[in-house]
């Protein structure tokens, strides 16, 4: 799990030299379809990357996002109305059944596909108008990592390109060497402080949040720790009574506008007695967009480290397996 959590800035530049020129040629497609809105398709991890592109296209492309429930086709067999929808498919296989079926029902309503997925599927190959391989490589730990990371980045620079965003394409070009940087960083989560942990809460809010849930899921898949995840925000509005029996809470801080209200809302949990472990550094110069994908960086580093002292296995959690088929 470490050493390809490593991979990440690697598998990032490799990814902007080789699908750059496809990322314009999309752009300049989902600017002539004009989508009235986008439809995220994906299970677990690839779902939580589907959280991020909801806060990103909302913020930066004002086109409204919902998620796929992929039941409604592959178990209930409803059609859904998606002529004018832009359906993003995120994958790490591409293999599962209800991923498939929904894709299938997409396109037959006549929605501009386009599928994020690192291995190859040809099945699903078939379906989309445009397939963007992640180019993560071979992903053997059952905890994916460097597939989620690069994931983000597909869409950051979908998003850039369609937005004709310069200064976000620049900033991207820099995303490898802080990846790097914050390999080098030391533990921004302590190894024992996590091992004493039977149960906690993330909190974040916006892209803050939109990660809190890929850290959630981590925590329970390769840590054992019960995990769930919040907006700061949303946790006001009753989970807060959690409180009173004690609790430990991360806090994930993103410098961008919704700063001011997320650190009011950890005060508040302060000074009700949570126990809160910050996942957050400084940022100084580094664009907002970016600091998610630094923080899930080390976030997966200080994991591995924490599992492996409580006598774990961090690349084969028992009872998961790496491709999860679902119908």
């Amino acid at each position: 799990m470490a050493v390809e959590a490593s991979e990440t800035p690697n598998v990032v530049r490799l990814q902007q030299t080789k699908n750059n020129d496809q990322y314009q040629v999309i752009a300049e497609h989902i600017s002539r379809w004009q989508p009235e809105f986008v439809y995220m398709i994906g299970r677990g991890t690839s779902d939580h990357a589907g959280v991020f592109a909801k806060y990103l296209i909302e913020t930066e492309l004002g086109l409204p996002v919902c998620h796929a429930a992929p039941s409604v086709n592959s178990v209930f067999g409803k059609q859904l109305n998606l002529r004018k929808a832009l359906v993003i498919v995120i994958s790490q296989s591409g293999k599962s059944p209800d991923i498939i079926a929904q894709t299938q029902m997409a396109k037959a309503a006549g929605a501009l596909c386009i599928a994020l997925v690192n291995d190859v599927s040809p099945k699903l190959m078939e379906l989309v108008d445009y397939f963007v391989p992640l180019h993560a490589g071979p992903e053997l730990a059952v905890a994916a990592t460097k597939s989620y990371l690069a994931t983000l980045s597909a869409l950051l620079s979908i998003v850039a390109y369609t937005k004709k965003d310069n200064e976000l394409k620049n900033a991207l070009t820099d995303l490898p060497q802080l990846l790097t940087e914050t390999i080098a960083r030391a533990p921004q989560l302590s190894a024992d402080e996590i091992a004493k942990l039977e149960r906690c809460v993330v909190l974040g809010r916006g892209f803050g949040y939109a990660i809190a849930r890929e850290v959630a899921l981590k925590m329970k898949e390769v840590c054992r720790v019960q995990a769930e995840a919040f907006s700061s925000a949303e946790f006001l509005h009753g989970p807060i009574s959690l409180l009173n029996r004690g609790l430990t809470l991360l806090d994930i801080s993103i410098p961008d506008a919704t700063t001011p209200y997320h650190v009011a809302q950890i005060e508040e949990v302060k000074q009700r007695g949570g126990h809160v472990m910050p996942m957050s550094w400084s940022f100084d110069r580094i664009p907002p967009l970016l600091v998610p994908l630094l923080i899930m960086q080390r976030f997966y580093l200080d994991i591995e480290l924490a599992a492996a002292a409580m006598g774990l296995d961090p690349d084969k959690p028992q009872g998961l397996k790496k491709v999860t088929e679902t119908v």
